[in-house]
């Protein structure tokens, strides 16, 4: 083994700080979701339960949306104050688009209820779509 191979100890001193990245972003995570499941006026988990592919693929759609730029903040942050904070901007952005697509299409919510996937499809690929663009906004 040569002289400057690093100790097993020197390669996993970036443990801790791993830990907290990861435990930070999956408690973003779940906020984001239950945060998504609140402002929408069915119940999604429910909904997916009772087999609802509309609501799942809604969802599933929030959720990549959101881990997007997650991740670009995880990457591209300095400190982890500066990924919470980046990924809240995230977060913002995320629900706005909730909000407008609500706005411009106000069938969506019902449609995604009724179990047409369609709308659930098109709602989840427009949070994926923005949650793309929103990652690599955040490559600074």
């Amino acid at each position: 083994m040569p002289m400057n191979d690093p100790s097993p100890l020197a390669l996993l001193s970036g443990l801790p700080l791993f830990a907290a990245y990861f435990a930070a972003s999956v408690a973003l995570l779940a906020a984001s979701v239950a945060i998504y499941v609140r402002i929408t006026p069915y119940p999604e988990f429910q909904l997916i339960r009772d087999g609802n592919s509309a609501a799942a693929a809604s969802v599933a759609g929030a959720l990549l949306g959101f881990a997007m730029p997650l991740a670009s903040a995880v990457v591209h942050s300095v400190t982890l104050p500066d990924m919470l904070l980046w990924s809240a901007v995230a977060l913002a952005v995320q629900l706005a688009v909730y909000a407008v697509a609500h706005r411009l299409l106000p069938h969506l919510p019902a449609a995604v209820a009724q179990g047409q996937v369609a709308s659930g499809v098109f709602l989840g690929a427009l949070s994926a779509a923005v949650g793309l663009i929103n990652a690599a906004c955040l490559s600074y």
